[in-house]
């Protein structure tokens, strides 16, 4: 399948579910709002070695929060349940509460709670105090710049991460500036985040390696300097892949992300020196959703 001179590959993404919640910040000001919330989102990339996904959703107005100041919206994902709960309190506290003028609450309903001023709440020494609004519960911790208001509970959800589709261009600059494009509109998806540095992965992997020890490993068939010596998925005129992986409250928000991406790309036609679009899979063998690239864009 050919879109505007951009080959389609018949192909499709492969993601799994994930346990999530929804966090907001807020501060004073949404500069410290933002500063808090990319402190908690830091080393965040990818439940391989950070135990966690998670990225800004989007920015919160004065009228969307529960203190009524300006916020910002965090997602968060894990592979289970306990360590979701360890991700968000240990970020919580080193992250939120430390960052001047914070607070913090629950963004999303759900039947699984995860403790964060409920445990949090210790570290006031006795002074901290609670009050009940609306049935729910927030802590109010003396801290030295007057007190963090932190929601007693989160709460667990279910998600869907590791939706993908990958860039293949005629050179590094080319994929770079066709991925920021995609990012710009999958970024106004609501319900999704893009975990990866600026929601854009270089390091695309699969499962397993040479050496017993590591998990994943690099995904040679799409690395364009050793085209020569592997079976390389790659063309002679495709020298560089960038990838975008996406994870959502749903398969219906993963898609929608998806789709805004690969149409972003597609418009940029053949000038941007985008050959191709193609997804990372395992076969179908080990996620249960399946994003194919053509019925995405249908």
């Amino acid at each position: 399948m050919i879109s505007n001179s951009i080959k389609i590959f018949d192909t499709f993404a492969e993601a799994f579910p994930m346990k999530c919640s929804r966090l907001i910040v807020t501060a004073e000001t949404e500069k410290w709002a933002r500063i808090a919330a990319n402190s908690f989102t830091g080393f965040a990339t990818s439940v391989i070695a950070c135990g966690c996904e998670s990225a800004i959703e989007k920015t919160l107005s004065k009228n969307e929060t529960p203190d009524q100041r300006p916020g910002i919206s965090i997602l968060i994902f894990s592979m289970s349940s306990k360590e979701l709960s360890k991700q968000i309190l240990n970020r919580a506290g080193q992250c939120i509460m430390t960052s001047p003028t914070s607070a913090l609450f629950s963004g999303n309903e759900g039947d699984i709670k995860i403790k964060l001023g409920n445990s949090l709440r210790y570290f006031g020494d006795g002074f901290q105090i609670s009050k009940k609004v609306d049935k729910k519960r927030f802590w109010r911790i003396p801290v030295m710049d007057g007190e963090f208001i932190c929601e007693d509970y989160a709460y667990q959800v279910d998600g869907v991460g590791g939706g993908n589709f990958l860039i293949l261009a005629d050179n590094k600059l080319n994929a770079l500036k066709a991925s920021e494009v995609a990012v710009r509109e999958m970024q106004k998806i609501p319900n999704t985040i893009l975990p990866f540095p600026g929601g854009v992965v270089r390091s695309g992997s699969k499962v397993g390696s040479k050496y017993k020890s590591l998990l994943a490993s690099t995904n040679f068939e799409y690395c364009p300097t050793i085209k020569g010596v592997v079976k390389t998925a790659l063309s002679k005129a495709e020298n560089s892949v960038l990838e975008i992986v996406v994870d959502g409250l749903t398969k219906y928000d993963v898609t929608l992300s998806l789709k805004a991406g690969i149409k972003a790309v597609i418009k940029l036609g053949k000038k941007s020196g985008v050959k191709s679009i193609s997804a990372g899979n395992y076969g179908g063998k080990l996620g249960p959703f399946h994003f194919h690239l053509r019925n995405i864009l249908k």
